[in-house]
């Protein structure tokens, strides 16, 4: 089994490039941390680094297993710090995988609150898509994610925020449609649209045209809206988004609500029988009584 040890001198010398410096930084000597590299080659069977004359390069496996030790010593230090904190003086962190929605102001608001109370607490924060934050929560790498329902796997607790978004299309302000205050479902069939990936493909289900994707001219896909925004200001098609997630001043892009309305609610996604730290658990205590408020 590798040292705890062995990653952080490793990570050293992938952040420096170079042994020498690496040594330096680590505080030990330069012929001792070569042959841990070496060695520690020799225990994984792999190459992991390309050894020029005055710089040293990853190699494809070495990329992978540098992205896996900053996981696991990130990974050690949050379970460190969740065991020395307790009630009374929390201390810690908390990390949150969100996807892109407005309800991050009300996750916010309650961040506010907390920070108030116990300042010694770090939250950190993880944009992406479904996938991305499911993964960082299968991996303890997020304590658990803001994320649009129904998501529906077993293998997670979800909370209901009882909030919900939106969708509309986001348009070219000059065009045709943009006189229109709302637009009609059907008039999707006829456009050419920008999906976000996880709102057919992904683990949400929406089941909007009866899961028959195929009436829909898709002539792109985003994970994230911002650069779909440059797709559609070049007339490439209209994005299906959520309510108030660009800010289209000084833009050529204007969004229009769908009628019937499209809608998802808010969910708090965490992995079933998860064990919380002493904060996250205070934290989302909190989340559970805003819920019940609301």
């Amino acid at each position: 089994m590798i040292e705890t040890r062995l990653l952080s001198y490793f990570l050293a010398v992938a952040r420096e490039q170079n042994i020498t410096r690496a040594a330096r930084s680590l505080f030990v000597s330069q012929s001792t941390l070569s042959k841990q590299m070496m060695d520690l080659e020799k225990q994984l069977g792999r190459q992991l680094f390309i050894r020029g004359k005055r710089k040293l390069t990853l190699t494809e496996d070495g990329i992978f297993f540098r992205n896996r030790a900053k996981e696991i010593i990130e990974l050690l230090e949050n379970t460190e710090t969740a065991l020395r904190s307790d009630a009374q003086n929390l201390s810690g962190d908390i990390s949150i995988g969100c996807g892109e929605t407005a309800a991050m102001d009300h996750i916010a608001a309650i961040m506010e609150d907390f920070h108030l109370r116990y300042p010694d607490v770090k939250f950190h924060t993880y944009s992406g898509d479904a996938d991305a934050v499911l993964d960082r929560i299968d991996r303890g790498l997020a304590d658990m994610g803001l994320l649009l329902g129904p998501l529906r796997q077993e293998k997670y607790d979800y909370l209901n925020l009882h909030q919900k978004d939106i969708y509309g299309l986001l348009m070219k302000t000059d065009c045709e449609l943009a006189k229109q205050d709302v637009i009609n479902i059907d008039q999707l069939k006829t456009l050419p649209v920008i999906l976000a990936d996880q709102t057919f493909f992904g683990h949400q289900d929406l089941d909007w045209f009866s899961s028959d994707h195929s009436v829909l001219n898709v002539v792109g896909t985003y994970n994230l809206i911002y650069n779909a925004t440059f797709m559609v200001e070049h007339g490439i098609g209209y994005a299906l988004c959520l309510d108030r997630l660009v800010n289209t001043k000084g833009r050529n892009l204007i969004f229009r609500p769908i009628i019937p309305e499209l809608s998802v609610d808010l969910y708090i996604v965490t992995k079933k029988y998860q064990t919380f730290s002493p904060a996250v658990k205070v934290f989302y205590d909190l989340l559970k009584k805003s819920c019940t408020v609301s």
